[in-house]
């Protein structure tokens, strides 16, 4: 069991420290051209965790679908719901690539930006938005890589285009200056385009991961796509939907909260803004082994469902739990004693660093119970459970952070430290509702497992 989870993991564990590595790469780059840079690009970050809602979710559908086809040794209905992934990656792609760039001139003024920064967010915004259908692709179909067992290749391809990426981001955003490498001085080009160069570097990866995404998905021979006619079929797309559809409500209620949640620490000033947004991108590695695993954690669920072994989902789950969270409390506990220095790679401003440590050391508390969390989400994801995650999600998020940082920022004025714990709760929150209904056993309600009663022992 151990050998299994490892092997599914460690591949997605690597992409999630690959892509944290071009995170970092981007916002240190950016970062060297100052506060306002940092703000221009964190204005819509959260604008894209809310446009990548329907594209993880359109993966999560099909996950579920073609993980629990192959548990249960249905290949043909596995290959069927591959085809269904084109589709959909065809129709959310060329929906989301007109509706930003149809926003993007208004939305960083709808989202209380300083006017200084609004001209360069919305450039950033239309520059990586422009390859949407290459975004939806890779997101999509690397999906369907893992849910066949294959989480190597997303690796590979994730790990080529953020290198793409990183290199470009060196080329483009700083101007031509001399790099001294062992003593040596060397002159290095650069076009100086600043925030526009940080925009086309990632829009160029996102084109070539996109590309190679879906080439590797056409040659996956556990699905069988190669040589195949493309054929749509409405009972397989319908139960992606089915799966698709409560995730994608949850993501969108999610990410929209935290374009509010944002709007609000906008409204704080660019040094606030640019804290919180460097804060972000710092926790974001503290959070590798959770979001890595969490697609071990999915494909393993649905193939256990397929089977009809309880006692296998249930053994898998514990284990991912136990190694996710006892990882993320070592790394916690590393963010809460050098948030500093963690500031200092991106950014030399000090009042940026200051700010952005306090509140680094405010939500490494929770990192071990988010861990579980996320754990959890993607076992919800892997066998089909995904209405209660999105109920709990709405309340959480709306009622929690929203509520609670509107009252202690916006009516109170206690500052974005104020707003972190506004976010710290809202994810405790939700980790006490899922561990509940995960203990409980409701959630194995419709799973047809041989005994799918709820227990009070089922974890």
């Amino acid at each position: 069991m151990m050998q299994r989870i490892f092997k599914l993991a460690w591949p997605t564990v690597m992409e999630e420290a690959l892509y944290t590595l071009v995170q970092y790469a981007d916002t240190a780059q950016v970062g060297a051209i100052g506060a306002r840079a940092s703000a221009a690009v964190g204005l819509t970050g959260t604008t894209m965790w809310l446009l990548h809602a329907p594209m993880f979710a359109a993966g999560i559908g099909v996950l579920s679908c073609i993980s629990i086809s192959l548990g249960a040794k249905d290949e043909e209905r596995a290959q069927k719901a591959a085809m269904q992934s084109v589709f959909l990656v065809g129709i959310i792609g060329v929906i989301l690539t007109a509706f930003t760039l149809a926003i993007s001139p208004f939305l960083p003024g709808w989202l209380g930006g300083d006017p200084d920064i609004r001209s360069d967010a919305s450039l950033y915004f239309t520059i990586v938005c422009a390859p949407m259908l290459f975004r939806t692709a890779g997101t999509v179909f690397g999906s369907v890589l893992r849910a066949a067992g294959n989480t190597k290749r997303p690796m590979m391809v994730n790990g080529l285009m953020n290198a793409v990426n990183i290199l470009l981001n060196f080329l483009l955003i700083l101007p031509s200056r001399t790099v001294t490498l062992g003593g040596i001085a060397l002159p290095v080009w650069g076009a100086g385009w600043g925030v526009k160069g940080a925009a086309i570097a990632t829009a160029a990866a996102v084109v070539l991961g996109g590309s190679l995404m879906a080439l590797s998905v056409w040659a996956e021979p556990s699905l069988g796509l190669k040589g195949q006619k493309l054929r749509f079929c409405p009972p397989v797309m319908r139960q992606c939907l089915r799966v698709g559809a409560p995730v994608a409500a949850q993501h969108i209620a999610s990410s929209f909260g935290h374009v509010i949640f944002t709007s609000l620490i906008a409204r704080l000033g660019t040094i606030p803004m640019a804290a919180h947004a460097i804060a972000l991108t710092t926790e974001e590695a503290f959070y590798i082994p959770g979001y890595g695993m969490q697609a071990a954690a999915a494909t393993l669920a649905g193939f256990s469902v397929g089977e009809r072994n309880e006692k296998k989902l249930r053994q898998y789950t514990l284990a991912i739990i136990v190694m996710a969270a006892a990882l993320m409390t070592v790394l916690s506990i590393l963010l809460f004693l050098f948030p500093a220095a963690m500031m200092r790679i991106f950014t030399k401003d000090p009042q940026v660093i200051a700010l952005g440590a306090s509140v680094l050391r405010i939500v490494a508390v929770s990192e071990p119970f988010f861990a579980i969390l996320i754990i959890l989400d993607g076992v919800c994801n892997g066998v089909g459970d995904t209405k209660a995650p999105f109920l709990f999600s709405l309340f959480s998020i709306w009622g929690v952070r929203i509520a609670g940082t509107f009252l202690f920022v916006s009516v109170l004025h206690f500052g974005l430290k104020a707003a972190w714990v506004c976010m710290v709760a809202d994810n405790m929150t939700r980790f006490v509702l899922m561990l509940t209904r995960y203990l409980h056993g409701g959630w194995k309600r419709g799973l047809d497992l041989p005994d799918s009663s709820p227990t009070p022992h089922a974890g």
